[in-house]
């Protein structure tokens, strides 16, 4: 009975852990790791086709966008998750089909005409299609027989609509073990789905550390205060622009502007605007809408019996073309617009900060977790300036960041979830977070003696022997304190266009000097126009 862990090992993303167990591979997520300029997305260090069976967490793409590449080079089984995530994978493993397919063909584009030989998208709708095929839902509570010997239980975690903890019942020998994996574990009070539900035993916990060193900050009324910046800027005559992650935020978003409505809290316009530009937000926000039974928690599920929906109310506008769009900044009326990408990299986001950021009336609400190095930081860290479309825009909006919202749970919530299972498992691994994050959440439980391990990618631990039969891989160490820098898909391009850049001025070294003179020109010019 071994546990080897494939991904989020001394990082946040890309969750996969491999337990041999039964005489059988079962996967636990098949995450894609996002954020690194290195990341390989292509190489699992197993083979799929040997794997057995897949058990997934929820339907984020951390923890689920690698499944259509395991279908497409050669798994066959099933891909067992609860409902609620089956729905959501519905159109998150399509979406993600999309964007493998468009930087595909961007890097081909660039790629014929430096010579370069055709590169293939991790994978393709079609292999997002196929993978959905294989879903098999399952419900919380109830015991699923994975294969002889081997049954999990899904528990409601609390992270997002599906999501759930798992444990997995391994028999051998006549020997019984419980191994639990955390997923991603809720914060409290979180609207429209319920508490984190906690476990009451397991011998192994494999546990995510994303907060494992600090709290999050505390709020009594998230209406209220959001209200207050509604209030502010309508009195301007300014829009509200809110970059927000599609699938959760979005959600909780339109339930509390939903009750801001209901409560009366906006004065100078009590029915103001709501737009939601964003397909994929609009997909969730169905997704959401329909059948919550047995997800939703008891306020949602009291307004739901009343007769109403928890995230519609009037002057709701759901825009799904390009078209409705542009539309949008064209109405002069102030306004709510929320929008994606949640950290500014991509999407419709962009052109409403292009139309709003330069407005002094206008404010811009960061509500989720700004990585280094994105579009979404730079703003909220107060740059001056931009560049958005080869227009230089001045930042004069107000900035706000409204950090009370969290999908994980902080420190204590963390601390909370562990200490539930009793007795102490017999070891808890720590994965899911930054080694930071990670070390200080070990000094912390390990003071009140619990055997605390962090692995390595590839780690490979013998549960049965009870001992690491294989240290993994170990990585580059940073000093406590530090944080790894985020680093977008569109900054990965942009410094790849600079080695290319880089090379051209190598080859011009015996040019003619009417030729070095032009090349030089129009860099200084490029860096010109391009400087903020």
């Amino acid at each position: 009975m071994k546990l080897t862990f494939h991904g989020a090992a001394k990082d946040v993303t890309g969750s996969c852990f491999l337990l041999n167990a039964g005489g059988k591979n079962i996967l636990i997520d098949c995450g894609m790791k996002q954020g690194c300029a290195d990341c390989d997305n292509t190489e699992f260090g197993f083979n799929p086709a040997d794997i057995d069976y897949v058990l997934l967490t929820h339907a984020h793409i951390d923890h689920s966008g690698r499944l259509p590449l395991l279908v497409k080079q050669g798994y066959e089984g099933k891909i067992i998750t609860t409902g609620a995530t089956c729905s959501l994978l519905g159109i998150m493993l399509l979406d993600s089909a999309k964007i493998q397919e468009s930087d595909a063909k961007w890097e081909n584009q660039k790629g014929k005409r430096a010579g370069r030989e055709t590169v293939e998208p991790l994978y393709t709708i079609e292999d997002a299609e196929e993978t959905l095929t294989r879903l098999s839902p399952c419900s919380y509570g109830k015991p699923v027989e994975i294969c002889e010997g081997v049954t999990a239980i899904f528990t409601d975690v609390g992270h997002l609509l599906g999501s759930a903890s798992i444990t997995v019942s391994v028999t051998e020998d006549g020997i019984t073990k419980l191994v639990a994996f955390s997923g991603d574990i809720g914060n409290l009070d979180q609207p429209i789905i319920k508490d984190p539900i906690y476990l009451k035993t397991a011998d192994y916990v494999v546990m995510e550390s994303t907060y494992g060193d600090r709290n999050h900050e505390a709020s009594s009324d998230y209406a209220l205060e959001l209200a207050k910046i509604f209030e502010s800027t309508f009195i301007k005559g300014g829009n509200v622009v809110i970059p927000s992650f599609s699938i959760g935020r979005t959600q909780e978003l339109l339930y509390f502007i939903r009750e801001i409505k209901e409560r009366g809290l906006v004065k100078t316009i009590p029915d103001f605007s709501v737009y939601v530009d964003s397909p994929l937000s609009i997909a969730a926000t169905e997704i959401y809408s329909g059948d919550l039974t047995g997800y939703a928690d008891s306020l949602a599920e009291k307004i739901i019996n009343s007769g109403r929906n928890p995230l519609k109310f009037s002057n709701l506008h759901m825009t799904e073309t390009a078209d409705e769009s542009k539309l949008i900044n064209t109405d002069k009326e102030p306004k709510v617009i929320i929008s994606s990408s949640g950290m500014c990299e991509a999407g419709r986001i962009r052109h409403h900060l292009k139309h709003n950021l330069w407005r002094p009336e206008c404010s811009i609400v960061f509500v989720g977790y700004q990585a280094n190095g994105t579009l979404g930081r730079i703003i909220s860290d107060g740059v001056k300036r931009v560049k958005l479309f080869g227009e230089e825009i001045t930042v004069k909006a107000e900035i706000y960041k409204f950090s009370g919202l969290s999908a994980h749970a902080d420190r204590d919530g963390l601390l909370k979830w562990l200490t539930a299972i009793s007795p102490k498992p017999k070891k808890v691994f720590l994965v899911h977070g930054e080694q930071t994050e990670a070390e200080s959440f070990k000094d912390l439980i390990e003071t009140d003696g619990y055997s605390v391990h962090i692995p390595n990618p590839k780690a490979v631990f013998d549960l049965s022997a009870e001992k690491l039969v294989f240290a993994g891989i170990t990585p580059e160490k940073k000093p406590r304190g530090e944080k790894s820098k985020f680093i977008s898909s569109s900054f990965q391009r942009l410094e790849a266009a600079l080695k290319s850049l880089t090379d051209v001025v190598g080859k011009h070294r015996q040019a003619a000097n009417k030729d070095i003179s032009k090349l030089a020109g129009q860099i200084e010019k490029l860096a010109k126009k391009w400087d903020f």
